[in-house]
């Protein structure tokens, strides 16, 4: 292979000498802010686009006024530069000096310029013996008056600073002598290091935003420099130097200190890690800097450097060579501080390069994650479908969901309360439900509160302000069950929630793209199709993606496509060329599979029709309530081929069903209320009279059935106390411990056995109903008014999906209409074919060999 260039940064060329493709090439040989550009950066010049068809300001007199108002000094000692590039190149030509005086080693530019205008250039070395600090004493011994002097500070390569009082000093001290003083790494150690402010008439501050801004390819810099020497600068600028789009950016950058805390907070902590891990290496010894780089020794001869690049090059892994730097020699090598897994990456390629004693280190379990560009695009779906087809091709794989928002809940057989999809997710993997598959559990119980559950457990009803204040503490209890169940599996599955972009949540987010950094997850973001603008919906929320954060999106999915992929081609291709992302697959719309829904979004949403039940089926009402939860108690009633479900908003629309369903409530005080102000509770109750209609409650439902509801510690709502529908004799009291279990009971007019699980607040006493379900243990699961065994309720989530048991009773309500029962089961609540369908849909419609090179199986 032929030697790799030395300057750093050049992935173009790297690429051809290496064969390796260039969004492969891990970069540590340019020296750019590891965080990259701020966020605000894409949206601003996609504003800024318009502006295209018109000349920039050629003075850039808007940008000039404002970096004269941060520095603390006037508009004519700043001239807005392309780059700090260009300020360096023009000063050696017009600086009136006889010779360039040069700390070295130093920026390769410095010399270049000088030697483009003629000037001698003396150097001053630095000595590896003293670190290659510049002592101020051993600088002013060699300065003349008719030098001009050049200073990195901090320096590149070394990153060291020079003491800025001692650098003032001289300067007064020599006023003949111009003195360039590069800041252009400055944001990186601190303001307390500039000379910008109380500048000696003979310094010049030359600034790159650059390096700071993550923009190296947009060009933008400036001087702080005397009137005399800004003039004779600007008259050699060529006009419009700088662009419209640079001058834009560095008006909003000025806005911007927190992205320069931020930055600078990050490159400190990185660069420690750095130097510290590179010191395990025998062969390699760092020198503490202050700049997002470190200059680092290697050891085994002059050329060991040069062989070290050479060798990670090959592995896709850049350093900067030091071998050109005045100064250095081919044992010296420049590495660039990057983020944690970056530099893990980095720590890698040097244990297999120059070998020695591993650190352990705890190898990432491969995972990847479904993002969506918005809530409801089907997320929990195809997370359930990846891991069926990864576990029918024989990998242990586990699903996982840091935060669920969700009214529809399942118990695990420890008697945790996680995310009903995260539990189909698990059957989908053959596992058994684990809390750590859904550590955090939102139930919202009003419009600005919820209950919240970690690890299967209560810990209590938080506003939105209350959990955010909690909220780092809850994610350190989140990645420790992630690392918990990565290490138990092969594969880790990870499902988003919500939108990744959510400008005013996304940084403080646990389950998007911040567990997706923990998680060290590849993400498919998902759109869907069938709401529309599925095109405008990705590229918007790639737009509004940090750097790192749409670094880490390795594609795009449509999902609930109708009709055929190959009419979309037009559109795939042109969204692919405009965000640079590839199209993993276009899944179809796959109604009627018989999954559970996620949440209420749904049934919300029309899940459920409203309209009558045709006159050949039966017709099952489930009223709407405002807190509805686990609705999916209905699934099993809506594979039926007799049955009609539909969802009931008003009393108007209630009719006479042959069974009318209250469902569960996570609020079952204020949905009684909404009962009877909807007219509703009177109609359910003029059912119940009538006979005609078999009216049963669910859980909530159920409570609300009886003739009392107490609240006394608030768990639900600050009601305190409310009559409920008086059917069934039952006074419940809401307690601050929640039963969570799983359950097997037997209908006792039947025999017939039903199981499912418990998911409640209430304690529930009995005056006079009759017992209509037994536990094993013996006590009542539910019970029916005494002689009207159409008026019945239960704890017991799940109690229509034992084929006989639902069988019976929808034979019993044919029987009531005259029809003849049906004598045999029609139908088989079994999700396991649906998810093995679903698997088959989903395997066709995705690139399962992209998938798999992802994953790195």
């Amino acid at each position: 292979m032929a030697s790799l260039p030395l300057h750093g940064g050049n992935r173009r060329e790297i690429s051809q000498l290496t064969g390796i493709p260039q969004e492969d090439l891990l970069d540590f040989s340019a020296n750019i802010n590891p965080l990259g550009f701020p966020p605000w950066l894409r949206p601003l010049l996609a504003m800024q686009m318009d502006e295209l068809c018109h000349y920039p300001d050629p003075l850039a007199d808007e940008l000039t006024a404002a970096l004269a108002l941060t520095n603390g000094t006037q508009a004519e000692q700043v001239l807005v530069t392309n780059g700090a590039s260009e300020a360096l190149h023009l000063l050696p030509a017009l600086a009136g000096k006889r010779r360039l005086l040069l700390p070295v080693p130093c920026y390769l530019g410095y010399a270049r310029a000088a030697g483009q205008a003629g000037l001698p250039i003396e150097t001053l070395p630095l000595t590896a013996e003293n670190g290659f600090s510049l002592a101020p004493q051993a600088l002013e011994e060699r300065i003349r008056p008719d030098q001009l002097v050049m200073i990195g500070q901090p320096n590149n390569p070394t990153g060291r600073l020079v003491d800025s009082g001692a650098l003032r000093r001289i300067a007064q001290h020599h006023p003949e002598t111009l003195f360039v003083i590069d800041e252009s790494f400055i944001d990186f150690a601190g303001p307390q290091f500039s000379l910008r402010r109380q500048r000696p008439e003979n310094i010049v501050i030359v600034q790159s935003l650059t390096k700071t801004w993550g923009i190296p390819g947009l060009r933008l810099g400036y001087v702080l420099a005397a009137p005399r020497i800004i003039a004779a600068l600007c008259s050699a600028q060529p006009t419009w130097s700088v662009n419209g789009l640079a001058q834009a950016v560095g008006l909003r950058a000025l806005a911007d200190d927190d992205f320069l805390e931020r930055s600078r907070q990050f490159v400190g902590r990185q660069r420690s890690r750095l130097e510290e891990r590179l010191k395990t290496f025998p062969q390699l010894t760092p020198l503490s800097g202050e700049a997002n780089f470190l200059l680092v020794r290697v050891g085994g001869g002059r050329n060991a450097g040069t062989r070290l690049v050479e060798q990670l090059g090959r592995k896709g892994v850049m350093l900067r060579d030091c071998s050109n730097f005045t100064g250095l020699d081919g044992g010296y090598v420049r590495i660039a501080v990057r983020g944690e897994e970056e530099q893990q990456r980095l720590f890698a390629a040097l244990e297999t390069v120059l070998g020695g004693k591993r650190l352990r280190r705890e190898k990432r379990t491969p995972a990847i994650m479904f993002q969506g560009t918005s809530s409801n695009v089907g997320k929990s779906v195809l997370t359930a479908a990846l891991c069926r087809i990864l576990r029918e091709d024989g990998v242990d794989v586990a699903p996982f969901k840091a935060q669920n928002m969700s009214l529809n809940s399942f118990v695990t057989a420890g008697g945790g309360e996680i995310g009903r999809a995260q539990a189909v997710q698990a059957q989908a993997c053959r596992l058994e439900p684990d809390v750590r598959m859904n550590p955090v559990l939102l139930k919202p119980c009003s419009d600005t509160g919820s209950q919240v559950i970690v690890r299967g457990r209560v810990v209590g009803n938080m506003d939105f302000r209350t959990y955010a204040t909690e909220r780092e503490k809850i994610f350190a209890r989140v990645r420790e069950c992630y690392d918990s169940l990565a290490r138990e599996n092969r594969v880790m599955v990870l499902e988003g929630a919500g939108s990744p972009a959510e400008i005013n949540l996304k940084e403080r987010d646990i389950v998007n793209m911040n567990m997706a950094r923990h998680a060290a997850a590849q993400v498919l973001l998902v759109g869907d199709i069938d709401r529309g603008g599925v095109f405008a919906a990705l590229l918007g929320t790639l737009e509004l993606l940090s750097p790192e954060e749409r670094a880490r999106v390795a594609g795009l999915v449509v999902n609930r496509f109708r009709g055929d992929a190959g009419l979309l081609q037009d559109g795939l291709e042109k969204t692919a060329a405009y965000c640079g992302k590839p199209f993993f697959g276009v899944v179809p719309h796959l109604p009627g599979l018989g999954l559970p829904e996620e949440d209420s979004v749904d049934f919300k949403a029309g899940l459920l029709p409203t309209t009558a039940a045709p006159a050949d089926k039966l017709d099952i009402a489930v009223i709407d309530l405002p807190h509805i939860s686990n609705f999916t108690d209905l699934d099993a009633l809506r594979i039926e081929p007799d049955v009609h479900v539909r969802k009931v908003v008003s009393a108007v629309d209630l009719g006479c069903p042959d069974l009318l369903v209250l469902p569960g409530s996570k609020n079952v005080i204020e949905d009684l209320k909404y009962l009877r102000r909807s007219g509703l509770a009177a109609a359910v109750q003029a059912l119940a009279a009538g006979g005609r209609t078999e009216v049963v409650g669910i859980c909530g439902g159920y409570q609300m059935l009886g003739t009392e509801i107490a609240d006394p510690h608030a768990v639900e709502s600050f009601a305190g106390k409310h009559r409920g529908l008086e059917l069934l004799p039952l006074t419940t009291v809401l307690q601050t411990d929640k039963l969570t279990t799983r359950c097997r009971a037997v209908h006792l007019l039947s025999g017939e056995a039903v199981q499912g699980y418990e998911i409640h607040h209430g304690s529930s006493v009995n005056s006079g109903a009759q017992p209509l379900f037994r536990r094993e243990d013996g006590s009542a699961a539910g019970h029916c008014a005494a002689g009207r065994e159409w008026l019945w309720g239960t704890y017991l989530h799940g109690v229509f999906d034992a084929d006989p048991f639902r069988r019976l009773l929808l034979d019993r309500l044919r029987q009531r209409r005259g029809w003849t029962a049906q004598g045999r089961i029609l139908a088989r609540y079994d999700i396991e074919a649906a998810l093995d369908e679903l698997a088959a849909q989903v395997r066709a419609a995705l690139d399962m060999a992209a998938v798999y090179r992802l994953l790195g199986l």
